[in-house]
């Protein structure tokens, strides 16, 4: 399906804000820890999609329009995405060299580097949602400690899924052990963007429950499309080498349905994802958009 060009604007637009806000949160001068700096800067600025804050700010615009809101939570989730990344990539996890076409933390400064740095992102994530609850009137301050309290079970969730798909890794598995991989080390972050969007923009229990509904989709959407193209995608376009998953014997959707197999619960998986959301009409557009997004993507 040919993405349409207003949803490549607005998509645009929402990158270019989470890369100008992540931009301030950069630590750029002279130090000891100079080149620790660096190490962060390298890998939070090198590219990618930014999909979990755009979740989060299409999430909250769907219900109200003083999206500046919920920008410092847009920002520390992308922060978060950004230290899995640098320690997914570690010789003791996925052992790769490449990401977005450069090489991986560890092999541009080192090891030890590298895993300070995601420590680094992780603990400036909670930093910057601290600081906003500081200024926040305690008239508005209910819903901002529930988002933060979801962020810190979701990113719980996200290290229990990694650990179990490590440990899981060349043993044949049922259908629930790879969904629930698949909930916590992927879906636990896509399914906190769009419900801390929601809940920031005092969203009702229903229309809450509903987006949830979507996120949880997408979620899973994601992990199955990356499941493909580490089996057939363009090692170009991805920019690191396809097959690690058949190396490292993981489990996947395309390990345990096939490619076809995988492709069709994909497929089913989106469109689910879609229905969730034709209750809000016109102004879910981009959201049902983002989604055809994920399924079609090629990195």
């Amino acid at each position: 399906m040919q993405v349409k060009k207003e949803f490549k604007e607005q998509l645009k637009e929402y990158q270019e804000r989470a890369n100008n806000e992540l931009e301030k949160e950069l630590r750029k001068y002279e130090c000891p820890e100079e080149v620790l700096n660096e190490s962060v800067e390298y890998s939070l600025m090198a590219g990618g999609k930014r999909l979990r804050p755009v979740l989060v700010m299409a999430t909250y615009e769907l219900f109200k329009q003083d999206v500046e809101k919920c920008i410092p939570y847009a920002i520390a989730i992308e922060m978060i995405h950004n230290f899995s990344l640098i320690h997914d990539d570690l010789p003791g996890i996925d052992n790769d060299d490449f990401r977005h076409g450069k090489l991986t933390n560890h092999k541009k400064f080192n090891e030890a580097t590298a895993i300070l740095a995601g420590d680094s992102l992780l603990n400036n994530a909670y930093g910057v949602i601290s600081n906003d609850l500081i200024n926040t009137p305690i008239t508005e301050l209910q819903n901002k400690l529930k988002v933060f309290n979801e962020f810190s079970t979701a990113v719980d969730r996200m290290i229990i899924g990694e650990y179990v798909d490590t440990e899981y890794e060349g043993k044949q598995i049922s259908e629930e052990d790879l969904k629930y991989i698949h909930e916590n080390k992927t879906g636990a972050l896509l399914k906190l963007c769009v419900r801390m969007g929601a809940i920031l923009a005092n969203a009702s229990t229903d229309e809450l429950e509903s987006v949830t509904k979507y996120s949880e989709k997408i979620g899973l959407a994601f992990q199955i499309k990356d499941d493909i193209l580490s089996e057939e995608g363009n090692e170009k376009e991805l920019g690191k080498p396809v097959g690690n998953d058949k190396i490292l014997k993981k489990c996947t959707y395309v390990s345990k349905y096939g490619v076809d197999g995988a492709k069709k619960i994909l497929e089913e998986t989106i469109k689910e994802a879609i229905e969730y959301l034709n209750k809000f009409g016109e102004r879910a557009e981009f959201l049902k958009e983002l989604a055809i997004y994920i399924k079609d993507r090629n990195k």
